[in-house]
């Protein structure tokens, strides 16, 4: 890798992380030494690159800079192309169009008309048989997270047993076939799992949180390594 290509991986590295990143983490990832990593900080602002910290510290990028238009490389082409493939096989219709509007935007947007390259990329996820069936729940869910607001649903059990809750969603993990929604449950106090497939009505509310969302997620994790030491016990 030459110093140009390194300085623009530096900056990727740098735009990927929300918080200070030491010389050290930065030099081992571009697998460099730390003295040429700071002079590669150095160039870099005396190109005018908005980089904040200093040695000892860490580096990150300043809030709302944007790098320029960038030529992919093929397989980064084709990771955005297969990624945005299968969020379209997804039950969720506003992230399926999303996916499409933004290919068209990162091809256009690029130095290079990428279109034609984006249409002749060989690689596609496997579609659910039987078509696809859209959930609007989903984009629910989606909205609740983003404004941290809390969501009241019916629910029903394996057995069909139903019973009304009141939810703070964490996250939303996309499986074959189903998706299920980590929240912390107001009835259990504790988080818990819920499928899509068996919330017969939910309500977005205008009730916030009690915890930002991201802490919500880091109780949540710790709490799934918990349990699966306790499995493994």
């Amino acid at each position: 890798m030459d110093k140009t290509e390194r300085l623009f991986a530096i900056m990727d590295a740098l735009r990927r992380h929300r918080r200070p990143v030491t010389a050290a983490a930065l030099a081992e990832e571009q697998g460099v030494s730390v003295r040429t990593l700071y002079r590669d900080i150095q160039t870099l602002i005396g190109l005018g690159a908005p980089i904040d910290g200093e040695a000892g510290i860490g580096y990150m990028l300043k809030p709302g800079f944007f790098l320029p238009p960038l030529m992919f490389s093929a397989e980064e082409l084709e990771a955005l192309v297969l990624g945005a493939r299968w969020v379209g096989t997804q039950p969720d219709d506003g992230l399926s169009a999303a996916a499409q509007n933004a290919l068209a935007k990162i091809a256009t947007a690029s130095p290079e008309d990428l279109r034609d390259r984006i249409s002749d990329t060989a690689l596609w996820p496997m579609a659910q048989w039987g078509g696809r069936k859209p959930i609007p729940v989903l984009g629910e869910i989606r909205l609740a997270m983003r404004q941290e607001r809390a969501v009241t649903i019916d629910y029903q059990d394996e057995q069909g047993r139903a019973t009304s809750r009141t939810l703070w969603p964490v996250g939303l993990a996309f499986y074959e076939g189903k998706q299920t929604i980590a929240a912390w449950c107001l009835l259990r106090q504790n988080f818990r799992n819920f499928r899509t497939d068996r919330i017969v009505n939910l309500v977005v509310t205008d009730e916030r949180y009690g915890k930002r969302r991201s802490v919500l997620e880091r109780e949540w994790r710790e709490s799934w390594v918990n349990d699966r030491r306790n499995d493994d016990a």
